[in-house]
């Protein structure tokens, strides 16, 4: 155990970075961690077990709920619950937000805006998936907290994470103060620090984007494609195709090894899909704290005011470089379509 440092110790020791210190912070996160583990082992043995597959429900989002979604949905809403330091649990899972109206929550003072399993289409064929959480500190002071705490805009965020459970499973967070890495070890049961403040490289040669929808993409973003795909010995390209379908994987690639993950708006779905609260503001909160960049092409993810729970944006995010020269290609489509309808 020597030079070892567990995600508890290592939470206790930062504690004082944390806005509002008084150990709420510390055991909520520690909360979700000890979910983290109790989902990973379901995730580790799910074709031993009857696990795998639908369980014939439909969720707000209109997926077919797989059974590790709920199973994992109902551990990480039972582990805030019955921490105390959670007022607001907002789920991708459900319909409306879960209020926490307990004796131990009485004061509690965070929201927790959680995806319990992204990727959970992948789960059999034994591909990784991952959980992604954001906490924010509720505004209102006085009874209970209503949506309005809920719809804050990422920059409010006080922290957020992401679990992947891969070949080894890691949970990576930040609490605003650069980000941190630690890979469960299964012989203590413990997550380890072993990514100690984690930066993305300001540049890459990985895209990640699901290029079977390449007809439905706006005219910028097929236009980065192009370019990634050239060939240019200077800036190294063609770059390499990376899409594994679940976002917390493909993002926690990228971020060790540069690179950028797209999931644009496309005539099909205008307003993008990946959800803002669950999966987009926790995950540019991350990458941003790496030295990288979120975008929804024109504007940070961060500073999007958020209208609706389950409220859906387009995301390019990673190297700050190579999100930028999308964010060029966007715009110059953009300034060319509004020129086309002056003249018209």
């Amino acid at each position: 155990m020597a030079g070892i440092k567990t995600l508890g110790q290592f939470i206790l020791e930062k504690q004082a970075d944390f806005p509002y210190a008084k150990g709420e912070l510390s055991r909520l996160l520690r909360d979700i961690g000890i979910a983290a583990k109790i989902v990973n082992r379901e995730v580790n043995k799910a074709g031993l077990v009857d696990i795998l597959g639908d369980v014939g429900s439909v969720n707000v989002q209109g997926e077919e709920q797989k059974k590790l979604d709920v199973f994992a949905n109902t551990q990480f809403i039972a582990a805030l619950t019955c921490g105390g330091e959670c007022c607001i649990v907002g789920s991708e899972e459900e319909d409306e937000f879960i209020a926490i109206d307990s004796p131990v929550s009485v004061d509690a003072k965070y929201i927790v805006c959680i995806d319990p399993l992204d990727g959970s289409s992948n789960i059999d064929c034994n591909v990784g998936v991952g959980t992604v959480f954001s906490v924010l500190r509720r505004k209102s002071v006085e009874g209970k907290a209503t949506l309005a705490d809920v719809l804050q805009r990422g920059t409010e965020q006080v922290a957020a994470g992401y679990v992947v459970y891969g070949s080894s499973t890691m949970l990576v967070y930040t609490t605003g103060k650069g980000v941190n890495g630690f890979t469960l070890d299964p012989s203590i049961g413990e997550f380890c620090l072993s990514h100690p403040d984690m930066k993305i490289p300001a540049n890459g040669k990985i895209y990640s984007i699901n290029e079977g929808n390449y007809m439905n993409f706006p005219e910028g973003v097929k236009k980065y494609l192009h370019y990634a795909q050239s060939t240019d010995q200077a800036t190294n390209r063609p770059y390499t195709a990376r899409y594994i379908g679940s976002m917390v994987a493909d993002i926690h690639r990228n971020l060790i090894k540069g690179g950028i993950y797209i999931y644009p708006t496309t005539t099909c779905s205008q307003d993008g899909k990946l959800r803002l609260m669950y999966e987009c503001n926790p995950m540019a909160f991350i990458v941003e704290q790496a030295g990288g960049k979120a975008s929804d092409g024109f504007r940070r993810i961060v500073d999007i005011e958020p209208k609706d729970l389950h409220q859906r944006t387009s995301i390019y995010i990673g190297s700050k470089e190579m999100v930028e020269m999308v964010e060029g290609f966007l715009a110059e489509d953009k300034a060319a379509s509004g020129l086309k309808v002056k003249v018209g």
